[in-house]
């Protein structure tokens, strides 16, 4: 169970370096105690979680507490990344928080119906994205009961 205040570590999958940057200073911002680690598509996901690839070194580490998810990215977009997470009984109770570009009902609902924890339209401004990615982590750090973490494969 997470204690409350204790750090998250939060995968984060979106294609865009800027994107990325910006989600790392907006962490380091409210919340830098916390772990942030990165990966470009939804293969490269789904690799980091099962630790195949270059992956393979993470084999006795936790899996994510958090996994923040954009959905258009190239190779495996985050809508099937995020059915086969829910899919698989090792990755399934991981919160997946969709944070992303698109504003489309249908993106919303697919999202939701796929089993995220939650949908955030990404914002337009450093400031709105620390605000708001300062409340993620305190909302999954300090006020919900994760399950306990448990080791890769």
């Amino acid at each position: 169970m997470n204690q409350k205040g204790k750090p998250l570590t939060i995968l984060y999958a979106d294609d865009d370096p800027e994107d990325r940057m910006l989600m790392k200073e907006a962490l380091e911002t409210g919340h830098p105690g916390n772990l942030l680690h990165f990966v470009e598509n939804g293969e490269d996901l789904m690799d980091y979680l099962r630790r195949n690839g270059k992956y393979s070194a993470l084999k006795h580490r936790r899996y994510p507490d958090l996994i923040l998810l954009n959905l258009n990215m190239p190779k495996k977009d985050g809508r099937e990344a995020l059915e086969e997470i829910k899919a698989d009984p090792d990755f399934r109770r991981i919160p997946v928080i969709v944070l992303t570009a698109s504003q489309a009902g249908q993106d919303i609902y697919k999202a939701y119906d796929l089993g995220a924890s939650g949908f955030i339209i990404k914002p337009l401004t450093f400031e709105s994205l620390a605000d708001t990615i300062t409340t993620v982590v305190k909302y999954w750090s300090e006020i919900v009961r994760l399950p306990v973490k448990h080791i890769g494969y």
